[in-house]
């Protein structure tokens, strides 16, 4: 059976004010209060709870104390002290840890700094032997262990010799393999403590994971009774764990401070047990915190919002902390609010005490948007008119102008080309490539609706030159690599892992992805006129998969959605389309959405981009869902969402950081700089020294960031990062600086040839005169705006000094292209 049952918990405190008026956050705010804080197991009862109750020697319980004052909340559950009324009832551990000693009731009083609160605690069944379960008991402390992940004996080989199931999803095998395998020989029931199974997890014998726990610990005694029990599997009618809590769920943080957690799991029949010392925890941000075995999260010095994903038995759950600067911005200079999109990163902002730096320069601005909308530089015509602008609305214009240009298109065509998987293994493959790139660019330009976009690429049917949408098909050639590329590219969820057993960090089951792998069961490849131009169509048959290890056949579902039964002449991908860019699928939106945030400001909401799990929370969730509402509202108009995006305050703000926000990383208190990718840096060298770069079979001045797929040959691209379009994930592209990109730009052929060609910007310049006119022309080029005196001044001198040779200007262009200025989109 199980142990640890929460009954119910009375909390009695003194206060130092008036008594609260109303439960929550809100009471805290009027007066000091020390709490005791227990989830409840009855969901929907607000009334006080009386006591905690343990059942059995193996029961344990969490206390978390926490000291309330004037709207904050401070963890004090091992700073404070217990004592306990009936020592022999129950003993409270230093950490907070309360142990059954023998039955009976008494009260654990909490003392903190004058305060007190106390928990009526009652113990039961202590003189009885309740049985073990193996998969409710045992499994748990191999997975809460490492014994069963995924570099021990958890692999697929299993680790010298003992296999068991990965994170103990199936807990059958494990019992044979551990009870019935090798004869029996890893548990001897004669003499629990001589079994194999405990000598090597205390390290009593060599053991390659070394100890994992000791002879005094709770896992131990439990494994030793259940040996001595005869090794038994437990009830099948026995509850099973149906959700798991964690307390606190939010909370707001001072830096550098720690937080116990207390995580309870629910059971089928209604009971609870804590589980803080048997559930898997990790942080998702560990710059921010880090959290240990027991459960005790250590916040960093670092503003923002962490998550911590508590884990057990399959099931999730998620606690959540803000950590403020604490800087008291009553009288900052905020940046205009022009948008919604302010409000919300502004009030985002003054939750965590962390002043936005001032908006960038015009000179900034269009060189910043035009390069993450076109992936160009803006030309120095182009600055030089937006500079002397005085329009009211000249970012508005500048905006829907490059949002309606060819560039635009092709930038953003090449972006989902690669993720697209639009490559080339063989010659044969090169007419689809491009027909498939120039569809993409084609319905961008055109400003066709995501939905319909979408929807075109899930159903396409035929060959590749009717249909050129056939192409995804045709690289995400097997069932799995649909499901899981369709997932992750248009609903942000990674199923990979639920293939083969229940995700470790996510709601998805087997049965989850099996059913998804339905829709995708009746499309069929068949031999076009070529081994390279196959069609696919969908056959007349019953759209079903088969669980793989239960064998059921399952209709098709969209995840969190019901199953469909559909008509053996229906075509199920039409429902899958018709369910995925529904508006009531909330995954859809908010994945495009984070996709193209990251894209303009270089981290996401959610981060990696296409991982938008439960246990993965967004920095900023109201944001999220506001432009994901948004979105949808505008009928899925990619266009709309990027204007909204790019005429919003947040996104004119300056990289330049001030002295509080140089940390940040995830609130957009500023611009984050980001290094230039690789086809638009060699684009961007290209333009300000007025060369060329060739790519085979196409025409001479082909842009790098409208090459139609990624096979083409180009060491430049490689050592920026191209990405290979392997895989459906935006990580292929590498946004790292290493050494090889510094010497290549410094001193590779490739640039030598670019600067010192006869027809490229050093020779003009030279030949032209007028240094001063060429330097403003150069630095509008380069960097968007003009040289200040100091820069005037060296690049005089030095010109000068060599005689305003070609070779004087190679240099001086040479330095710009090497600069981080120049390198980067800020």
């Amino acid at each position: 059976m199980r142990i640890g049952l929460l009954i119910v918990v009375f909390l009695t405190t003194v206060w130092f004010a008036n008594p609260p008026g109303a439960a929550g956050e809100a009471q805290h705010e009027k007066c000091e209060q020390l709490q005791i804080d227990v989830l409840d197991n009855d969901p929907e009862n607000d009334a006080p709870a009386e006591r905690i109750h343990l059942r059995g020697r193996d029961a344990r319980w969490q206390l978390l104390v926490t000291h309330y004052h004037l709207g904050q909340a401070h963890d004090v559950t091992t700073a404070a002290r217990y004592h306990v009324e009936s020592p022999q009832v129950v003993e409270v551990l230093p950490d907070g840890l309360l142990v059954p000693r023998g039955n009976g009731t008494t009260t654990v009083e909490v003392h903190w700094q004058g305060l007190r609160a106390a928990v009526q605690v009652e113990v039961t069944e202590m003189e009885v032997t309740l049985p073990v379960h193996f998969a409710l008991q045992v499994e748990p402390i191999f997975t809460k262990h490492g014994c069963n992940g995924g570099g021990c004996h958890g692999k697929s080989a299993g680790q010298a010799g003992f296999k068991l199931s990965l994170l103990g999803f199936d807990a059958l095998e494990d019992y044979r393999h551990l009870v019935v395998e090798s004869r029996g020989r890893r548990l001897f029931p004669a003499a629990p403590e001589q079994s194999l199974l405990l000598l090597k997890a205390t390290g009593e014998v060599p053991h390659g994971g070394g100890a994992r726990f000791g002879r005094d610990s709770h896992e131990y005694r439990l494994l030793v009774r259940w040996i001595a029990a005869g090794m038994p599997f437990g009830a099948d009618d026995a509850p099973v764990v149906t959700g798991i809590e964690v307390l606190p769920k939010t909370r707001q943080l001072d830096a550098e401070s720690r937080q116990q957690l207390s995580v309870v799991a629910h059971y089928s029949d209604g009971s609870v047990e804590d589980i803080t010392r048997m559930a898997q925890y990790e942080s998702n941000n560990t710059d921010l915190a880090e959290v240990d075995a027991r459960g005790v999260v250590q916040l960093r010095r670092l503003p923002g919002d962490v998550a911590v994903m508590a884990r057990y038995q399959g099931h999730v759950a998620v606690a959540r902390f803000t950590i403020p600067l604490g800087i008291d911005l009553a009288d900052w200079d905020w940046p205009t609010h022009r948008s919604w999109i302010d409000e919300l990163v502004f009030a985002k902002l003054r939750q965590l005490g962390l002043p936005p730096s001032r908006e960038c320069d015009d000179g900034s601005f269009i060189r910043r948007v035009t390069l993450d909308l076109t992936g160009r530089l803006p030309t120095a015509e182009e600055t030089e008119a937006f500079l002397q602008s005085r329009s009211p609305d000249k970012v508005e214009q500048l905006v829907d102008r490059l949002l309606q240009s060819v560039e635009h298109a092709e930038f953003f065509a090449q972006k989902w080309s690669a993720i697209l998987r639009n490559r080339r293994e063989d010659a044969g493959d090169q007419l689809g490539a491009f027909l498939f790139y120039e569809w993409l660019r084609d319905q961008i330009h055109a400003n066709r609706p995501y939905d319909a976009m979408v929807r075109d690429l899930l159903t396409a049917s035929g060959s590749l030159d009717i249909n050129p949408p056939v192409v995804w098909w045709r690289q995400v050639d097997s069932t799995e690599e649909r499901v899981e590329d369709a997932a992750q590219l248009f609903l942000g969820q990674r199923l990979q892992c639920a293939k083969c057993h229940h995700h470790p960090f996510e709601k998805w089951s087997q049965q989850d992805y099996f059913q998804f792998a339905a829709f995708f069961t009746t499309t069929t490849r068949l031999p076009g006129p070529t081994p390279d131009d196959p069609r696919y169509v969908t056959r007349v048959a019953g759209a079903i998969s088969r669980h793989p290890k239960s064998g059921q056949a399952l209709l098709p579902a969209g995840l969190e959605g019901g199953a469909m039964r559909l008509a053996d002449d229906e075509d199920a991908r039409v429902r899958l389309a018709a369910w995925m860019t529904s508006p009531q699928n909330r995954f859809f939106a908010r994945s495009l959405v984070n996709r193209y945030w990251k894209h303009l400001f270089g981290v996401g909401f959610v981060e990696p981009e296409d991982d938008l799990r439960v246990t993965n929370p967004a920095t900023n969730p109201a944001l999220l869902e506001a432009l994901a509402d948004y979105f949808v509202d505008q009928g899925y108009d990619c266009r709309q969402l990027l204007r909204a995006i790019c005429t919003s305050t947040v996104y004119r703000l300056d990289s330049v950081g001030n002295p509080h926000n140089l940390s940040d990383r995830t609130a957009y208190s500023r611009y984050y700089p980001k290094r230039l990718p690789a086809e638009v840096l060699l684009d961007a060298v290209d333009q300000v020294l007025g060369t060329h770069s060739e790519f085979a079979g196409l025409p001479i001045g082909s842009r790098a960031v409208s090459l139609p797929d990624t096979s083409f040959e180009s060491y430049f691209l490689q050592v920026f990062g191209k990405p290979d379009s392997v895989t459906a994930c935006e990580c292929e592209r590498s946004s790292d600086v290493n050494l090889a990109q510094t010497l290549h730009l410094m001193n590779s052929r490739e640039i030598h040839l670019k600067l010192t060609d006869p027809h490229a910007r050093p020779a003009l310049m030279a030949a032209a005169g007028q240094p001063r006119e060429q330097v403003e022309k150069l630095y509008l080029a380069a960097y968007s705006r003009h040289p200040n005196d100091e820069e005037w001044r060296a690049a005089w001198e030095y010109l000068k000094s060599k005689e305003f040779t070609a070779t004087a200007y190679e240099d001086l262009v040479w330095a710009i292209i090497n600069s981080k200025e120049f390198l980067f989109n800020h």
